[in-house]
């Protein structure tokens, strides 16, 4: 679920009029996101699940219909609007972890193992769910799905032979992924590729944080941009590795032309100087630029004209028609920072018309080989793992000894509420029991007019078609869509549906309050261990930033950009750890509130960064070995009270006037610093 829009920490401004109160907790908890509609994921996964079910129902295999649309709904939930590529990859290591689930609790089932068994296998199970799911976003989704259908398949009636429910599975997925894959010889208009949309929705957003400057609405542009921008990467195919030792740029001051003679060699065919993709990513490293000198400004509390505010704009118009001329006005910038942005967008234009320009920012290194094997085996993923089967051996406890009439339920709910990336695992409790509730009551409501199985095909194809976007929008409202789906597939595996009402609810209820009392208030892990590792990782990437910052003799360094980038997923992160906080009770919610503040002068910072950047670029400037020191303690400070669980007291003001280009960018982010650790000296 994407975070919800950030609110201003309720310290007094720098004029010392009070803030606007903060949201209480509830609020924040309700509030349902806004996404635009998924048409795309939510045509394909009604298609898909229609012809599994309608497949089965005319080969009098039901049965296998119905694991089939288990595996078109499981494909849905890791569908995007990207392209097929990533799609592919996507559904491609989550689907065969479901099926692989499906395997291991149809083994157990077919082997009618004794209940202390049967809570064994799903223990360790779970305990190999969580550790895969505290990879990152692809493992999670293998991970809560190797796990959800190993209990599906140790309780839900088996079709014959045993092992066909596994093998079938994956039949829906394929379903999703070919409806996906474009008709050759059919023309695309531009804007139809993901990555020009996420191209085109980044300067949108850059449009709107510089018509933002200056006002106190700039903070919350600025985060929208950044996860746009976090989007853009993420849908862009890799450019192939580049030599290790590529020729030394030009040395006169931000003219380095990077184009790509040292990448020739080991171009790969898609990527190609010319072709789309890396016309693409050509463009996406001017508009890197933009942003890094929108942010110096954003900083600098310094508008620009809004004739210059605009230029973003055209910009996105342009890229979704396929290029053409943006005009950039003359408008004399007078501060390093005004002439940064000035600078790169022009050299955005140039690259959305087509033409040669001068870009100092590079194509991202190649992924570590090593990196997943390292998350695998972390202590991270080892403290989720136990947690995980903890939880899901309490659950094989109680369904050993209480009557129960379809046992799988319980362990199945626990691996959703239990999932490490999705929010608030209180939030998540609290919203699975309403939303079963609700979506229980439609389902009463659907099936007391006895529809024929024609129509519960077309009623779950309506469910899985909604599920896109319900779980953009909120936790409960998947919840509500999910339910009637998971019983109108029961009705029509040849179950009764309405019996399972009551059970249902009380399953999902036992699971939430398992979660909440193992998995939340006894587990050790407090909201600390979340919540200040990602603030002492955002302070790290800072000061990796600044020092190449300090280190540049003469055009901006290749390495510098993906530091920057580092630096600003890190700082994405943290701010959204706390915002989901923020949305539980204390004192989860006050913790925090309390690194709030913290989160957000380590956002300034950056900004400052930047601005530092700019100033060494175009005003002449040289480090300052004091202010960079002192910026380097401050970080330090920060970095020691987050290890000893100690939020800063201070008070830092935002700024709300222009920031003196005469000044060092950085001496007036030591300021903030000092100011936010005054009072509160490491221990």
């Amino acid at each position: 679920m994407p975070p919800s829009t950030p609110v201003a920490p309720s310290t007094p401004g720098a004029s010392g009029t009070p803030a606007t109160p903060p949201t209480p907790w509830w609020a924040r908890a309700a509030r349902p996101a806004r996404p635009p509609l998924p048409w795309a994921p939510m045509a394909r996964a009604a298609l898909a699940m229609a012809l599994a079910l309608a497949a089965g129902l005319l080969a009098h295999r039901v049965d296998l219909g119905v694991f089939a649309g288990l595996g078109a709904m499981h494909a849905t939930m890791n569908d995007r609007v990207e392209p097929v590529r990533l799609r592919a990859r996507r559904i491609a290591t989550a689907v065969p972890a479901s099926a692989l689930g499906l395997l291991i609790g149809s083994a157990l089932q077919h082997a009618q193992v004794g209940p202390l068994a049967l809570g064994a296998g799903l223990t360790l199970t779970a305990f190999v769910s969580g550790a895969l799911s505290a990879t990152g976003p692809r493992g999670s989704a293998a991970g809560l799905l190797l796990l959800v259908s190993a209990t599906l398949g140790s309780g839900m009636p088996l079709p014959h032979p045993w092992w066909a429910a596994a093998a079938v599975l994956p039949a829906g997925a394929v379903l999703v992924l070919l409806l996906g894959v474009p008709l050759r010889g059919r023309r695309r208009a531009p804007g139809a590729d993901p990555g020009v949309r996420a191209l085109a929705a980044v300067y949108d957003a850059l449009g709107r944080m510089l018509a933002d400057l200056g006002t106190p609405q700039g903070s919350a542009s600025r985060q929208v941009l950044t996860a746009r921008l976090n989007q853009l990467q993420d849908v862009l195919p890799p450019l192939p590795r580049p030599l290790r030792n590529p020729p030394a740029p030009d040395t006169a001051p931000h003219t380095a032309p990077d184009t790509a003679p040292h990448t020739a060699p080991d171009t790969a065919p898609d990527t190609a100087p010319g072709t789309a993709a890396h016309r693409v990513h050509t463009m996406y490293r001017a508009a890197l630029a933009a942003t890094e000198a929108a942010t110096g400004l954003l900083w600098a509390w310094r508008p620009v004209p809004p004739e210059v505010a605009a230029v973003p704009g055209l910009l996105a118009r342009a890229v979704e028609h396929g290029g053409g001329e943006v005009p950039v006005p003359d408008w004399s910038p007078d501060t390093p920072s005004r002439q940064a942005l000035d600078a790169a967008l022009r050299a955005a234009a140039a690259t959305v018309a087509g033409r040669e320009a001068v870009l100092t920012t590079a194509p991202a290194p190649p992924p570590d080989p090593w990196r997943l094997r390292v998350r695998l085996v972390s202590p991270g993923a080892a403290r989720y793992g136990a947690r995980l089967a903890l939880c899901i051996a309490v659950g094989a406890a109680l369904m050993a000894v209480l009557p129960l009439s379809r046992s799988y339920w319980v362990p199945m709910t626990i691996a959703f509420v239990l999932k490490p990336d999705l929010g608030s695992v209180f939030l998540r409790s609290v919203s699975r029991a309403v939303g079963t509730v609700l979506g229980v009551a439609v389902t009463a409501a659907v099936l007391s007019l006895a529809p024929g199985p024609w129509a519960l095909v077309a009623i779950a194809a309506l469910c899985v078609a909604l599920l896109p976007y319900a779980t953009a929008a909120h936790y409960g409202l998947n919840t509500v869509v999910m339910t009637p789906m998971a019983l109108v597939l029961l009705q029509l595996g040849g179950q009764d549906g309405a019996a399972e009402f009551r059970p249902r609810v009380l399953d999902t209820v036992l699971a939430s309050a398992i979660v909440l009392l193992f998995g939340h208030l006894l587990w050790p892990e407090r909201p600390r261990h979340r919540i200040e590792p990602r603030l002492v990782s955002a302070a790290a990437a800072l000061k990796a930033y600044l020092a190449s910052v300090v280190r540049q003799d003469g055009p901006e360094p290749r390495s510098e950009v993906w530091l920057r980038r580092t630096a600003y997923r890190a700082l994405a992160d943290a701010r959204a750890e706390v915002e989901q906080g923020l949305a539980e009770p204390p004192p989860t919610g006050r913790h925090a509130a309390e690194w709030l503040p913290a989160t957000a002068a380590l956002e300034r910072l950056s900004g400052a960064v930047a601005a530092f950047a700019a100033q060494r670029r175009y005003g002449g400037r040289v480090p300052e070995r004091a202010e960079v020191e002192r910026v380097g303690r401050a970080l330090d400070e920060l970095t020691a009270a987050a290890r000893a669980h100690r939020p800063p007291t201070g008070a830092a003001a935002r700024p709300t006037r222009p920031h003196d280009p005469s000044r060092s960018a950085l001496g007036r982010a030591a300021d903030e610093l000092d100011t936010l650790l005054a009072g509160h000296p490491p221990r």
